[in-house]
C-alpha cells in the first residue's frame, strides 16, 4: 500500500500534509473505522474511544510528549462537519494554550473500483515556526507510516 501522493508525497506546500491512500475495502467499511468509537480505539491516539459523530462534538487524546515540535502530548479534538461516508473533518488542537498545534484533519472517501481511496489533508501548520515545522515533519510521517499502516489493520480484522 502506497500512503504518498501521485507526484512522490511532499506537494511543498509547508502548511498541510497531504495523504492519499488506497485501502481495499469499501467506503462503508472504511467509514465504520472512522467514526465508530471502538474502532477509533484499534488505530487511533488513547481517547479516541470518546468520538461521537456529531457536529461539535468535543473530546481529548493523549500521545508522547513532544518537546522538539512543543507538542504536550494531549490534543482537544471537536468535530467540525461530516457527510456519511464521504468526509469527516475535525479541529485538533494542543491541550496546552501556550503550545501552537491549532490544526484541521479532513478525511475525504472515494469508493475506487471494489475499495476506497481515502485522502487525509492535515491543514495549519505554520511555515515560519520551526517547531511547527519539526511537527509537520513527525506527522507527515506518522500518518503515513504508522496510522495507515495501522488503519488498514483494524480494516483487515473487521468483518
Amino acid at each position: 500500500m502506497s500512503a504518498h501522493s501521485p507526484d512522490g508525497g511532499d506537494t511543498g506546500d509547508l502548511t498541510t500534509v497531504r495523504v492519499d491512500q488506497f485501502l481495499p475495502h469499501p467506503p462503508a467499511k472504511v467509514w465504520r473505522a472512522l467514526t465508530e468509537p471502538e474502532l477509533l480505539a484499534q488505530w487511533q491516539m488513547p481517547g479516541s474511544e470518546q468520538f461521537r459523530l456529531r457536529v461539535g462534538h468535543r473530546y481529548r487524546m493523549t500521545s508522547v510528549p513532544r518537546p522538539n515540535s512543543r507538542f504536550s502530548g494531549v490534543v482537544d479534538v471537536r468535530v467540525l462537519a461530516y457527510d456519511v461516508e464521504r468526509m469527516l473533518s475535525v479541529r485538533w488542537a494542543d491541550a496546552d494554550p501556550a503550545r501552537p498545534a491549532d490544526w484541521t484533519i479532513t478525511w475525504t472517501l472515494e469508493q475506487e473500483g471494489r475499495g476506497t481511496r481515502l485522502f487525509l489533508v492535515h491543514e495549519g501548520f505554520d511555515p515560519d515556526d520551526p517547531a511547527q515545522m519539526m511537527a509537520r515533519k513527525i506527522m507527515d510521517g506518522g500518518w503515513r507510516m504508522h496510522v495507515m499502516r495501522s488503519l488498514g489493520q483494524t480494516l483487515d480484522r473487521l468483518r
